[in-house]
């Protein structure tokens, strides 16, 4: 019995040894993982800030090609009427994500806008600048989508990718009389708004009432005018999506490499006190079994 009893006193402390080593263990590979994702988000946040610079620098010409493209339905107080139901949405995002809401934001104002647009009885149609408005839209309203583009966000857009989109807008065959083209207008380092742009149809330019001001403008003028309207406004909506993605990025990053870092001081004082546990009983135990001797 007393025998019995011994094996098992000797035993238990082996028990309370193990369960602490496979805890400063498991302590141990968390610490390291973590150091491991800390060092990416550092990187992805250098890498960030150098594009956010370029993108910015870029940004200001870009901006000349949005106002420009607007001032003639400012000027000419270009409306579509109220009898015209075709409505087109263009949603401009990106491929890439760990930036923020950047993505979520303009879905929401899509869904918003496809909503109002449906109950006052237009069709509404959407065009996707991005593969994660696909994936934020695909599942609730798929059957909206008209066109979608992937491969966006890799490189700095260009002029000749906005160009590239409005041809193959106008060569889908969708003859929409109106439109909007949803995007992030960057205004800070930490701060964006999204915004939206109106778009018109060649017809609805046309049939203008307040066109008459200008002179000698024939229809092929206006067409062509029109094109490059649209493209001149699809690459400033590029520009400053772009460069509110990189920001926003940067951000991200920087809080994700500051959050890493709190758990890393948690997780090591965690350590330090587990382990000082673990020598300080095995002290108790030496002490104890040199005074039973």
């Amino acid at each position: 019995m007393f025998a019995r009893g011994a094996a098992v006193a000797l035993v238990q402390p082996q028990w309370g040894q193990v369960r602490n080593m496979a805890t400063l263990k498991d302590i141990t590979r968390r610490l390291k993982s973590i150091k491991n994702i800390q060092k990416i988000t550092k990187s992805m946040k250098m890498v960030s800030a150098a594009k956010y610079a370029r993108a910015e620098r870029e940004l200001k010409p870009a901006r000349v090609y949005g106002i420009g493209a607007l001032s003639l339905y400012e000027k000419a107080e270009i409306k579509a009427p109220e009898d015209k139901k075709k409505h087109l949405l263009i949603g401009v995002s990106s491929d890439r994500g760990l930036c923020g809401a950047i993505h979520t934001s303009i879905a929401k104002t899509l869904k918003n806008e496809i909503t109002n647009l449906s109950n006052a009885g237009k069709e509404v149609m959407v065009v996707g600048v991005g593969d994660k408005i696909r994936g934020l839209l695909q599942r609730t309203h798929g059957n909206y989508f008209l066109l979608t583009f992937k491969e966006v966000g890799r490189r700095p857009p260009s002029f000749g990718d906005a160009s590239a989109i409005a041809l193959e807008l106008l060569n889908s065959g969708y003859e929409f009389d109106e439109g909007s083209v949803i995007y992030n207008r960057f205004r800070s380092v930490i701060s964006y708004k999204t915004d939206e742009k109106p778009i018109f149809s060649f017809e609805t330019v046309a049939g203008s009432e307040s066109l008459s001001i200008y002179d000698d403008i024939d229809a092929d003028v206006l067409r062509n005018y029109q094109e490059f309207t649209l493209a001149n406004i699809l690459y400033y909506s590029l520009k400053e999506s772009t460069t509110s993605e990189q920001s926003a990025r940067m951000t991200a990053m920087d809080n994700a490499s500051k959050n890493a870092s709190e758990m890393i001081d948690k997780l090591t004082l965690t350590f330090n006190r587990t382990r000082q546990a673990v020598i300080t009983k095995e002290l108790i135990e030496i002490i104890s079994g040199a005074a039973a001797l």
